[in-house]
């Protein structure tokens, strides 16, 4: 039925999740909000009375096992994905979790042998969307020939000047994020679908600002990620990749993504939003319209409650395809780890090391 309803808890009610998912969620008819736990007790309850939400929750395994409860949407830190997502599916919950799926790749398997074991449920991951508008576009255009043969692919995500003297940004505290450094699995998952995965990475990585001021201010920490960090990857459909992500890159150019092949390149400016290309014999590139009907729209919620309708498939992403980019970030931190060069996907040790 169209409107079945679906009663959904939340754990770890964070910035995005009560800016993006929960007015999702809201607005789907059937869709009731029936839960939220949060590590703290008072902000789960701003988020209960701005959403209107009748149970807080002190613990999310509470949340997870409450009666009526049918789905989970996992927010948070990458730290507690695995054993919230666990646990939910154990308790026979379909769950939604946050880019990024877990802290590495160990943890992401473990959460889809899970998924695995109760293929009655669905289990998705969210896909963050930065290049979704001109995924299709791109797609087509790669399949008519428009690059020729792909040669090269350049990525680049670069904020502006760090400044030193303010607290340290919970995403470069490596308990909480794990191996995810600088958005690099979001983009990476993001990017194979314009042009599939990587077999062979490299990576460089340094943290210009080793030390940091904690959340109070009171004292200095040291940084446990990197905050400027340099990958090379052999993808498989045989072009190279150069990705650098950096928050240390002042007057830097805008983020995006430029596609270089034997008869043209394409560039998207992710910033703008703008897709741009040129073939051979062109002079310059030139903007390239992104047709209404071919514009990707961000419906992850849409389509994790359409999905346990029966109504649906999982388009972004499944549990197999969150697992792929947990590699990719394990193998890059791999890499800057030892200088070596890293293989995907990876073997069983290697995600044993990097766990």
């Amino acid at each position: 039925m169209p409107d079945e309803r679906v009663r959904v808890g939340i754990v770890a009610a964070g910035h995005w999740v009560r800016h993006r998912i929960l007015p999702t969620l809201q607005q789907i008819p059937g869709v009731e909000l029936v839960g939220v736990s949060n590590r703290r007790r008072e902000t789960a309850g701003e988020a209960a009375r701005q959403f209107g939400i009748p149970k807080i929750y002190d613990h999310w395994k509470a949340l997870v096992e409450a009666g009526d409860v049918d789905a989970v949407y996992i927010g948070g830190w990458p730290f507690l994905h695995e054993r919230v997502t666990c646990a939910a599916l154990n308790a026979g919950k379909h769950v939604l979790v946050e880019a990024h799926m877990a802290n590495n790749a160990a943890e992401a398997h473990a959460m889809l042998r899970a998924a695995s074991a109760r293929p009655d449920l669905v289990a998705q991951v969210v896909t963050v969307g930065r290049l979704m508008k001109a995924e299709r576009t791109v797609q087509d255009l790669i399949s008519d020939g428009y690059l020729g043969s792909l040669h090269a692919i350049e990525v680049n995500v670069l904020d502006g000047f760090t400044d030193p003297q303010k607290p340290l940004p919970r995403r470069f505290n490596r308990d909480l994020s794990g191996n995810n450094a600088l958005y690099v699995g979001v983009w990476y998952e993001e990017l194979t679908r314009w042009v599939g995965q990587a077999t062979r990475v490299l990576a460089m990585a340094r943290t210009c600002y080793p030390l940091r001021r904690d959340e109070s201010g009171a004292r200095r920490i040291a940084a446990t990620m990197p905050d400027h960090l340099g990958i090379l990857a052999d993808m498989a459909c045989g072009a190279q990749a150069t990705m650098q992500f950096s928050a240390v890159a002042g007057f830097a150019p805008p983020s995006g993504v430029r596609l270089f092949g034997s008869d043209g390149t394409l560039y998207f400016d992710q910033r703008a939003q703008r897709l741009y290309g040129a073939r051979r014999g062109d002079e310059a590139l030139q903007e390239i319209d992104i047709l209404p009907e071919k514009q990707g729209r961000w419906r992850v919620t849409e389509n994790w409650i359409a999905t346990i309708r029966g109504q649906e498939q999982v388009q972004y992403i499944t549990f197999e395809d969150g697992v792929k980019y947990t590699e990719f970030t394990d193998a890059v931190a791999l890499s800057a780890q030892t200088g070596q060069a890293v293989a995907l996907p990876l073997s069983r040790f290697e995600r044993s090391i990097n766990s």
